[in-house]
């Protein structure tokens, strides 16, 4: 016994050691946060270790929000975050304005044809996308050309790390700088929210047309998740891919991505979050300076249709020349729950190193699949969502025996306690993993900017902890028993389809 106990006084030393300065009282002294007058929350956190700074600006708005026919808007608009404003990238903005309007009306006149059910013009269709076509290259004289102009100032003034992400809840953007460029930097974000131009839209769109051929539909697995997801999600928008349909990515249009821009990116649904070697007596008045230039716009409405209770298992089968997988999925309330520190107890103890369940179970002892592990948080969790489990089975196993796998180890859940270690550790974990997401600038800012947006208060980030050590033995069978009941179940499995036939083994005396 004295062995395993050696991770668990290690785990403990460390949290002990890095409490002080770690904790919510600490963070209370050196973060403010500000509401400005057009509703955009700011948060400033001080932390003299280097003079740099990171800052996550988070919009709350994902592929949720897409309309519909129009799937894949959000991502889309991400990408346009980064073609410039009306001066950074730019030859002549006032011409290149009526250059792209030329492109949108030439666009629409081409799309009306193309999408006629009857009495379509084929010469005409040929004729308007032919017009819309050069009025793109007209457009494109207005541009500096195949450059990223906003990233190119980025990195010539020492910028770091400059990337964003579209996720079916939200888009975030995020980069560091120096702490001399923390106005430029203002300047910069708050430009590209504030002058937003929809340059080289139809190349760009191309670019994610390709990103989705590359990640969904010339991948087994990303086939598999996107079918997976739409069979679990028949209602709410989860079923939409963020990434988008095809037919919607050679659909929708730069004004439509304006129309999105103009909906969601308001400051009310913005929470910009910078952490670093900065005073917030200083910064925040040049923060206020530029970001309070964006437009006050009304909050969009958060309505979204609810998934209604599933009633019975659903399953999607792929068969694929490919590494079999076994994937499950069980419906779970969103982030708001009482029971949500449950389900990332239920996810830690499954899934967390090698001592976790899943890896004990199916890996080591049985050795049945090479990796194995169930997780909450699927697709989002800002809606109701999904806990899944996964195995990726071994040669000469097959997924139905990693099924039953994870199986006996959900009704071990329902029926037996877990030990006291198991629950001291799920809870020791929690604090250690709090304290890695606070030891760099950038997941502190990410993490900041999370709470505030979700709870309209940073501060859920060290309460999340304290929530979780209130989770009993008995909340874990409770919620074991509620959630993972077949009826509630959705199944997505690639089966191996063999080799295909030109690779056979060719018969003795079949050959030439």
């Amino acid at each position: 016994m004295k062995p395993r106990l050696i991770p668990t006084i290690v785990v403990c030393f460390v949290i002990s050691s890095f409490a002080f300065g770690q904790d919510l009282a600490s963070f209370e002294k050196r973060t403010t946060a500000k509401k400005l007058d057009n509703g955009l929350t700011v948060i400033v956190c001080e932390r003299p270790e280097a003079p740099v700074f990171s800052f996550f600006t988070h919009v709350d708005a994902g592929s949720v929000q897409d309309p519909m026919g129009k799937t894949g808007l959000a991502h889309m608009f991400e990408h346009m975050a980064f073609k410039g404003t009306d001066t950074i990238g730019t030859r002549d903005a006032a011409g290149e304005k009526v250059a792209l309007q030329k492109v949108e009306d030439a666009y629409a006149a081409y799309i009306a044809e193309r999408d006629k059910v009857v009495n379509r013009d084929e010469k005409k269709l040929e004729q308007l996308q032919q017009a819309w076509k050069d009025a793109i290259t007209a457009a494109d004289k207005f541009s500096v050309p195949y450059s990223n102009e906003f990233g190119k100032i980025v990195e010539g003034e020492g910028g770091e790390g400059m990337n964003a992400f579209t996720s079916y809840d939200e888009t975030g953007y995020h980069y560091s700088f120096p702490i001399n460029r923390l106005e430029l930097w203002a300047y910069l974000e708050s430009e590209r929210f504030l002058h937003p131009v929809m340059r080289q839209f139809y190349k760009e769109r191309n670019v994610v047309i390709e990103e989705r051929r590359m990640r969904t539909d010339s991948s087994p697995f990303g086939r598999l998740f996107e079918q997976f997801t739409e069979a679990a999600f028949a209602a709410h928008p989860y079923h939409r891919p963020t990434i988008g349909w095809i037919s919607d990515l050679n659909s929708f249009s730069a004004t439509d991505a304006q129309k999105f821009f103009d909906t969601y990116y308001v400051p009310a649904n913005m929470v910009v979050a910078v952490v670093g070697d900065l005073k917030a007596a200083e910064a925040m008045p040049v923060i206020e300076k530029y970001f309070s230039r964006i437009p006050t716009r009304p909050k969009p409405d958060e309505f979204t249709t609810s998934e209604p209770p599933q009633g019975s298992e659903r399953r999607v089968v792929l068969h694929e020349q490919t590494q079999p997988i076994y994937l499950e999925g069980y419906h779970r309330p969103d982030y708001r729950s009482p029971d949500d520190q449950v389900y990332d107890a239920l996810a830690d103890l499954l899934s967390n190193g090698r001592t976790s369940r899943l890896y004990r179970a199916l890996v080591r002892d049985k050795q049945i699949a090479s990796g194995s592990a169930g997780f909450t948080g699927y697709p989002g969790n800002k809606y109701p969502h999904l806990f899944a489990f996964y195995a990726a089975p071994l040669p000469g196993h097959k997924t139905q025996e990693v099924a039953d796998a994870i199986h006996a180890e959900i009704e071990r859940l329902k029926k037996e306690d877990i030990s006291d270690d198991e629950l001291k550790m799920i809870k020791t974990r929690a604090k250690a993993n709090l304290i890695r997401s606070l030891g760099s600038n950038e997941g502190l800012a990410f993490a900041l900017g999370s709470n505030q947006a979700r709870y309209d208060d940073w501060r859920e980030l060290f309460r999340g902890v304290d929530r979780i050590e209130k989770v009993t033995k008995a909340d874990i069978r409770r919620v074991a028993n509620q959630t993972f009941v077949p009826d509630n179940r959705t199944v997505g499995i690639i089966e191996f389809a063999g080799p295909p036939p030109s690779t056979a083994a060719v018969p003795p005396g079949g050959g030439q």
